[in-house]
């Protein structure tokens, strides 16, 4: 077990609180065998009828600390993997994170998570499959992976393909961050409370949790008018197409700053990622199984962990932190059909991924 996860039950809730502050709470591979770990437990043990997925706060009440639910997964490791050996222990993550991904999502008492805070990456995988999600005025929603040329996983196939109005390539291809208002009208987030009422929320849950929804909706509050909003009919047509250089040239014909704005963001992504993320939601939304779908992005996982744009992008962003990666390939062009078709072939079938037993 380790102490980056807070595991304790009170009243008749579970409670799993992530306690890496200093990195934002983002994931290692001891929490998450962690959390299953304790969902396996909880899973057929009557005096916990419901789980609350949620970050520690800082004893000192440091805000720097509390900054967030989740900021993702441990690329700094999968990094280290990735360049010195072979992406084994990388791989090992993806496999196992995304059978905690599984989990949450065919868990069978509600699972509540609150997502007061930065939730990225990782942290959309615990949210996205949990029943209620709860966004507050400090959330911050992103799955930012084409500025590290990975792609956005963690069940990102699944959620963001099911979005209306093409907002979910929008996302999945710009790390676009949304606000917990932008997040409920997106149905992202299930409820928006005030970051100020969530410690009576999960007190009132466990106290009982036969009324989750009921108390999610009276400590409700009208969350501010979503931005995104303003922009989603562009969005819907620039980002129409299934092909990347479609999109790009949709944004270039377009008028306006925020064409221009998207257009030049798009500029810095790994396009290997943008191809990949596209045919990734194209391919998640003609699938009726959530297992399917990791079973998808495993493969993809295992093998962009180790392509060229993985490595050069986590040091642009963390180890150098120059924010000028040299992706390889270098343009939407030279991301060939064969290559993405490569990345996404079945694997040997003793190294599929497949949910826990």
């Amino acid at each position: 077990m380790t102490d980056d996860v807070l595991i304790r039950t009170e009243g008749a809730a579970g409670f799993l609180s992530l306690n890496r502050p200093k990195a934002i709470h983002a994931l290692t591979l001891p929490m998450v065998h962690a959390m299953t770990a304790a969902l396996l437990a909880w899973r057929d043990d009557p005096a916990v009828q419901v789980v609350i997925l949620d970050h520690a706060v800082a004893p000192d009440g440091d805000p720097k600390l509390s900054r967030g639910f989740c900021a993702g997964g441990d690329i700094a490791f999968l990094r280290n993997s990735a360049l010195n050996d072979g992406g084994a222990s990388g791989r090992q993550f993806f496999f196992d994170e995304y059978r905690l991904n599984h989990l949450i999502f065919t868990y069978p008492k509600p699972v509540v998570t609150f997502m007061d805070g930065i939730t990225m990456g990782g942290g959309v995988g615990l949210a996205g499959p949990s029943q209620y999600r709860v966004a507050t005025e400090a959330t911050r929603l992103a799955m930012p992976e084409t500025g590290i040329g990975l792609f956005p996983d963690v069940g990102g196939g699944w959620y963001l393909s099911r979005l209306h109005g093409r907002l979910g390539q929008y996302l999945a291809l710009t790390g676009a961050r949304l606000d917990g208002a932008e997040c409920l009208w997106a149905d992202l987030a299930t409820h928006y409370l005030p970051s100020a009422a969530t410690a009576a929320a999960k007190a009132r849950i466990a106290a009982d949790p036969s009324a989750v929804a009921a108390t999610l909706h009276a400590l409700a509050a009208v969350p501010p008018e979503p931005k995104i909003a303003a922009v989603a009919e562009t969005i819907a047509r620039t980002f129409a197409s299934d092909r990347y250089e479609d999109i790009l040239a949709a944004l270039a014909a377009e008028d306006g700053d925020w064409a221009r704005a998207t257009l030049e963001t798009l500029g810095h992504k790994s396009p290997q990622t943008c191809k990949v993320a596209l045919r990734q939601l194209h391919d998640s939304l003609s699938l009726t199984d959530f297992a399917d779908n990791m079973a998808m992005e495993y493969r993809v996982a295992s093998r962009v962990l180790v392509r060229p744009d993985f490595a050069e992008g986590v040091r642009a962003v963390i180890v150098d932190k120059d924010h000028t990666p040299r992706w390889n390939p270098a343009t939407p062009e030279g991301v060939t059909d064969d290559l993405i078709e490569a990345i996404f072939a079945p694997l040997p079938a003793d190294e599929e991924w497949t949910p826990l037993p």
